[in-house]
């Protein structure tokens, strides 16, 4: 095994093959990019606290502190140990699995193609370009997936969390009052999409032509749809949105409590990414379904 302090800003290359990336910081920064080169570096460009104990032993590299374990990750609430920042930027091969924690830190992985888990007590985390399945788990901290052609797994709080371009097999996010927009890409693989939310709203833009059979409910909260295809149905209390588009080949499933759900269509040819996130409750087009 080798092991190194780091207690001022310092950068290390790793000739030995690195497989799996570990890393637990307070406040700052992490970035991982992977990369086609087989080896791995490490910058930390800023640290203020206790030193980064930075390990590499059987093909995982480690940098973290030493009093941050990742099992327990989110319930770490000992705020004297909050005193601490790193700005962190590492290179790894793009096959690596990730492991990344942060307490009050945001984090950006990029370009893997191995397993990445992401877990945050506060903080937003970038995904981009995953192709590997996807693990985030939030206390309030946002994430936002974009380009991930991999399985994604979302739990959180009070975290939104907002999917551009998605294309992978499947989303699945958890909440109790974060919002969920999901923006599936067109022409990607059928998707299937399971949201499950108590007060925070989702909405969801569907690519053209759609394909997905589609089941969303709401106790109390708005519905609407872009979707003349669809059945919008119950007009107190209790909504629902059910039928397929296309030939149904993805599965879309959203159920909320109080929040609203908007089901929103992307035009047949766009050159814009979309980037309007609601300010309030999502609403369709005025001459839509909204209930």
């Amino acid at each position: 095994m080798s092991e190194w302090s780091v207690t001022e800003p310092r950068k290390l290359s790793f000739d030995d093959p690195v497989t799996a990336l570990q890393v637990r910081i307070v406040n700052g920064t992490v970035n991982v990019v992977g990369t086609d080169e087989g080896s791995a570096r490490l910058e930390v460009s800023e640290i203020d606290g206790p030193p980064l104990l930075v390990t590499q032993k059987d093909g995982t590299l480690t940098v973290a502190y030493e009093d941050l374990p990742w099992r327990g990750f989110l319930k770490w609430l000992d705020r004297k140990g909050w005193r601490r920042s790193a700005v962190v930027s590492l290179t790894v091969p793009v096959g690596t699995n990730v492991e990344v924690g942060v307490v009050g830190a945001s984090a950006v992985v990029s370009g893997t193609e191995g397993r990445t888990e992401v877990k945050g007590v506060t903080g937003d985390t970038t995904l981009v370009r995953l192709s590997g399945p996807v693990r985030a788990d939030t206390v309030s901290g946002n994430v936002e997936a974009q380009a991930v052609t991999g399985d994604l797994r979302f739990n959180s709080v009070s975290g939104d969390l907002t999917v551009v371009e998605g294309s992978g097999p499947s989303v699945r996010a958890d909440s109790v009052s974060g919002s969920m927009i999901v923006d599936l890409n067109p022409g990607g693989r059928p998707t299937e999409v399971h949201l499950v939310n108590v007060s925070g709203e989702i909405a969801i833009r569907l690519p053209h032509p759609a394909d997905a059979r589609v089941e969303a409910n709401t106790a109390s909260g708005t519905v609407s749809s872009a979707f003349e295809d669809l059945r919008v149905r119950g007009q107190w209390g209790a909504k629902q949105i059910t039928g397929q588009l296309g030939a149904g080949n993805g599965k879309l499933k959203a159920t909320t409590v109080s929040g609203s759900i908007a089901l929103l269509r992307r035009p047949p040819a766009e050159d814009e990414p979309w980037d309007a996130e609601p300010e309030d409750a999502p609403q369709a087009p005025t001459d839509k379904k909204v209930l």
